[in-house]
């Protein structure tokens, strides 16, 4: 379970962390798993800073190249559990319905969460989820 704080510190040196390379490594050794919406986070982060003049669109088009060659597999959301039981996660742990969305399918999964957002971190600790 990868979220989109971790894949970004891949592409922004100041974001940059042991941890997030520690877990880039972790990847090849396995395959990640992130809700739908992670594309559109990526995507989001990306064109913020091309608009910031903080990347280019070609160095943004890199970056998803690179991403897209990794073991990574797309989880879609039914709107009916973003509705209920992951609005339910983000108001109980404080979180935003995005993290929640995470957190949501890591518990299902039964799979370890990657992150470097603490108050998500917090969140997975508080229901037994284990994080990177």
């Amino acid at each position: 379970m990868l979220d989109a704080s971790c894949a970004l510190a891949w592409c922004f040196e100041d974001e940059a962390s042991a941890r997030a390379l520690d877990i880039l490594d972790q990847l090849q050794q396995g395959e990640a798993v992130v809700p739908a919406l992670w594309l559109l986070e990526v995507a989001n982060a990306l064109l913020g800073a091309e608009r910031r003049r903080r990347l280019s669109q070609a160095e943004s088009a890199r970056f998803l190249e690179l991403l897209g060659r990794l073991p990574i597999r797309v989880e879609d959301t039914p709107h009916r559990r973003a509705w209920g039981e992951i609005l339910s996660l983000a108001r109980t742990h404080g979180i935003s319905a995005y993290d929640a969305a995470y957190l949501d399918l890591a518990m299902r999964l039964g799979v370890p969460l990657a992150t470097l957002d603490e108050a998500l971190r917090r969140a997975a600790a508080q229901c037994q989820v284990a994080t990177l």
